[in-house]
Order: structure tokens, then C-alpha cells, then sequence
């Protein structure tokens, strides 16, 4: 589907490395980011399988960047090439000014990445999980202990950390895992679809952690398939459909640009612009956070 040339950036980032579009109300400030012609195929029996299909982003830094598609969108297969997790086949990435193709080991200390599964030992408790996690990242036992310290009350942990993981819940799981990508403190913070399975409470509390991690001026890059979780907490956000960018800006520009575009007399949803962009349909239970669904 071609995208709209109101909402979506096709055109290739210019050599500077200053910003012209980034969080309202925030100073210019450097590309945190930065992703042209990015392309990932698969051969397969039927052929070559085009996953993503030439995806241009920038992410300025000290933002919470959204990125939103259907299952098999390439929303994960974007985020593992920009992670050092997945090679890419053409076009270039950089993360925190670091090419991840040429310098992936660079690009790795610059960033933090909490998948979908949380990968955590249930036998080691939150606090020696992460004072593992700082001695892997060459902290002194001192420091390691400091940081896991300052983690587990920045994630409200700290009644929970002397606890085997095997008993924490699954929001708990979630939040001690956000704690783990961020002991080396990195620039950026990917995570992909971190509320997932989540209920509705532990969501909101995720949400609160997202927001105090970006106070600290963390940029985040988060997929989801959850459009009010976008809504609420994106300052810009991209929509992929079928390997391809197909909306980009921020929440309020892409709805008023559709409710302008079609003349609607009441304001349109986040569900609405996702809609408009892909044809997806979406369903939505009672008390539940609206999902995309195919």
C-alpha cells in the first residue's frame, strides 16, 4: 500500500546529524535511530521472501518512538537487524551514531533489548540477576551491587529482591527484565512487545516504568500491538504493513491528518489511522486494551 505523503517519510535522512522532527516541546538534539533502505530477505522453497522491505526511520534522541503492524508486519525482523540480532541484507542502520552492521559489538554497549520472552534463571533472585548482569558489563563488585540497587527502586523491585524469580509474576518477570537492559545504562532501550500477556494493572504499571526509564532521558524504541499503549505513551510513531513503512508521525498529526483527509466530523482513533493504513480489522473484549489482530 503506498503511504500517504502527509504522514509518511519516504525520502532519504539529509547528512546532518541534528534532527528536524522529534518529541513536541523538545530541543533539536541528535539522531538516536537511524535506519535507510533497511531490507531483510529469506530464500525459501517458493522463492525469496521479502520480510522488510526498504524501511527509512529516524528516532531523535531522548524520545519514545512506537512502532505498530500486524503479526508478520516485520516488526520484530526490524527491530532484530537494528539489535545486532538478525544480519541485514541491504541498507544501513545505526544506533546511538553506531553502524550495528560494521561496529555490532560497539552498537551492543549503546543499547539495551528486552524481547518478548524474558530470558531470566527462575533459580537466581532479582538482585543476583542483575549483579550478574553488571559484572558481565566489567563492573567492580561494588558498583554491580550499586546498580542492582538503584534498578530494583527504579522498577519498584526492592521488597521483591532477595526472592527466587520462580516466584515472581509475570509483571514482575516483565519489569526485573526492563531492569536487566538498562545495567549498563545505554543510550537506547528496544523493546519489543513488552506488555504482551500482560493484565490490564500490570500494563498501566509497565507504563509508568517506560515513562520514569525515558525521564532519565533513555531513548525508547518500542513495538506493540496494543494502539491505545501507543497512544498513550509515543511521542512519534511508525505503522509497518507488509515489510514497508506506511505512516509515520505523531499520534495527533496522524489522526488529524486523517480526520482532515476524509472530512470526519468526529475525531478518529489511533484504531482509525491503523485501519485506514492497513485494512486490518481489530477485536476488543471487554475491560482489554484494543490488540490488532488478523
Amino acid at each position: 500500500m503506498d503511504a500517504d505523503s502527509t504522514s509518511t517519510a519516504r525520502s532519504s535522512p539529509p547528512a546532518t546529524t541534528y534532527a528536524d522532527e522529534g518529541p513536541p516541546g523538545r530541543p533539536e538534539v541528535g539522531f538516536a535511530v537511524e535506519a535507510e533502505g533497511l531490507v531483510k530477505t529469506y530464500d525459501s522453497r517458493g522463492g525469496t521472501v521479502e520480510a522488510v522491505r526498504g524501511v527509512d526511520l529516524r528516532v531523535a534522541a531522548g524520545e519514545v518512538f512506537g512502532f505498530l503492524g500486524p503479526n508478520g508486519a516485520g516488526k520484530s525482523t526490524t527491530v532484530r537487524m537494528l539489535t545486532t540480532l538478525l544480519s541485514i541484507t541491504a541498507g544501513t542502520a545505526r544506533v546511538a551514531g553506531v553502524d550495528v552492521a560494521a561496529e555490532p559489538d560497539a552498537a551492543r554497549r549503546r543499547m539495551g533489548v528486552a524481547l518478548q520472552e524474558a530470558g531470566l534463571d527462575p533459580r537466581q533472585t532479582g538482585r543476583e540477576l542483575l549483579v550478574l548482569q553488571g559484572r558481565l558489563f566489567d563492573l567492580s563488585r561494588r558498583e554491580a551491587a550499586e546498580r542492582a540497587q538503584e534498578l530494583l527502586e527504579l522498577v519498584e523491585l526492592t521488597d521483591a529482591a532477595d526472592r527466587r524469580i520462580k516466584g515472581y509474576s509475570g509483571g514482575m518477570k516483565r519489569r526485573l527484565d526492563l531492569a536487566s537492559a538498562l545495567v549498563h545504562e545505554p543510550e537506547v532501550l528496544f523493546l519489543d512487545e513488552p506488555t504482551t500477556g500482560l493484565d490490564p494493572a500490570s500494563r498501566l504499571t509497565v507504563w509508568e516504568e517506560l515513562r520514569r526509564i525515558n525521564a532519565r532521558r533513555t531513548t525508547i524504541f518500542l513495538t506493540t500491538q496494543y494502539l491505545e499503549e501507543a497512544d498513550q505513551l509515543c511521542d512519534r510513531l511508525a505503522i509497518i504493513d507488509d515489510g514497508r513503512i506506511v505512516r509515520q508521525g505523531t499520534p495527533q498529526e496522524l489522526k488529524a491528518e486523517l480526520r482532515a483527509r476524509r472530512g470526519l466530523t468526529d475525531d478518529p482513533t489511533l484504531d482509525d489511522v491503523f485501519l485506514d493504513a492497513t485494512g486490518r480489522t481489530r477485536t476488543r473484549e471487554a475491560g482489554a486494551v484494543q490488540e490488532v489482530s488478523l
